[in-house]
């Protein structure tokens, strides 16, 4: 039965949910997917062999976690600022 979710499953779901999470507005979770896969594409086409929307799919899963660890950091910056400021 587990053997059905390997890695990159499982943090493609990860992916998933972090997304629905920042789902309003802008931020750095939504870039990172459209980096990682405008990266993976590029990749996928200069690949010898054929083209393989898996090989995508882990750089979007790839610039999706980037992008939550650099939206959580501003978060942490902005919140670290004003605890400095009282």
């Amino acid at each position: 039965m587990l053997e059905i979710f390997t890695t990159w499953k499982i943090l493609g779901i990860i992916s998933l949910i972090l997304l629905i999470i920042f789902w309003k507005g802008r931020n750095a979770v939504w870039g990172g997917l459209t980096g990682g896969a405008i990266i993976g594409l590029i990749s996928a086409l200069f690949r010898q062999g054929k083209f393989d929307w898996y090989f995508v799919s882990k750089f979007a899963i790839i610039g999706t976690l980037f992008g939550v660890v650099a939206e959580l950091l501003s978060k942490l910056g902005t919140y670290l600022k004003k605890k400095k400021r009282q």
